[in-house]
């Protein structure tokens, strides 16, 4: 019996690792080209000149600068909207609530492409076309229905009794919202942050058609422009697609020690 539990158990880390070596092989193969030496440079084994390339003849800072922009700013309005949506379908009762939640759901179920071109042409109309403020308040819009379910699933698991207890102490609602719920729902908050930010650190489409000059481009977009008719610089390609990766995987590597924080645990606390 202890034989074959031990052996389905090999078996399983077998598949494991081997469906994680098929996952990390596409990325080591952009890592490995992106540190190979550029045409008729010096010969070696590893070489930073695709990296040195970049930085020095292309917009890669800016295009970095502007992502991080972009991506940051639409994070923080999409929690300042989605928390106390989420927490409104969370605790709400009323059939105006049931409603909404249905209007969310309806509105993710819409895809991006069919407005993609009528917002651009209002956006012109206000002067907004070619600027990274029309693409965070798009991102905002299309990443909310689905921030708000998951800030609402978080707040599902706190039960209510809490909040109620703050009320008898004198708290307001929006009190015991802030120093209960919100306080004690950092995993969630977490979570939905790190969905939007890859929501729009990872967007072409919008980008594409809303951003016209090179300054104003996103990452997603100047690694595009690497791509010519007659010709295509992988090394300087495949640093640039290195360089749009390590973002999200530094946030990532930073938050996930907080993911354990929160819980009813902290409840006292916050209480």
């Amino acid at each position: 019996m202890s034989l074959a539990l031990d052996k389905g158990k090999l078996i399983r880390s077998a598949f494991v690792y081997l469906f994680t070596a098929i996952a990390l092989l596409p990325i080591g193969a952009t890592v490995m080209l992106s540190l190979r030496p550029r045409p008729g440079g010096a010969p070696a084994l590893i070489s930073l000149e695709n990296f040195v390339h970049v930085f020095r003849e292309t917009l890669v800072l800016q295009w970095l600068a502007n992502s991080l922009m972009v991506s940051l700013f639409t994070v923080v309005a999409a929690i300042i909207v989605a928390a106390p949506a989420g927490y409104v379908i969370s605790r709400g009762r009323h059939k105006i609530i049931a409603g909404y939640s249905l209007l969310l759901f309806v509105v993710q179920s819409l895809p991006v492409i069919t407005a993609v071109i009528p917002l651009f042409m209002l956006f012109a109309r206000l002067g907004l076309a070619d600027h990274l403020g029309a693409l965070v308040i798009i991102y905002v819009a299309g990443s909310l229905s689905v921030a708000t379910w998951m800030m609402a699933a978080y707040f599902d698991s706190i039960p209510a009794a809490l909040e109620e207890a703050s009320w008898i102490d004198g708290c307001s609602v929006f009190g015991g919202f802030i120093r209960i719920v919100l306080r004690n729902s950092l995993p969630g908050v977490l979570s939905t942050a790190i969905f939007t930010f890859l929501l729009s650190w990872n967007d072409y489409l919008v980008a594409i058609v809303f951003l016209k000059s090179d300054s104003m481009f996103t990452l997603p977009i100047g690694l595009q422009s690497f791509f010519q008719q007659t010709s295509t610089d992988w090394g300087a390609v495949m640093a640039v697609s290195v360089i749009t990766m390590l973002p999200p995987v530094i946030l990532f590597s930073i938050l996930n020690r907080y993911f354990s924080v929160g819980g009813i645990g902290g409840s006292l606390a916050g209480h």
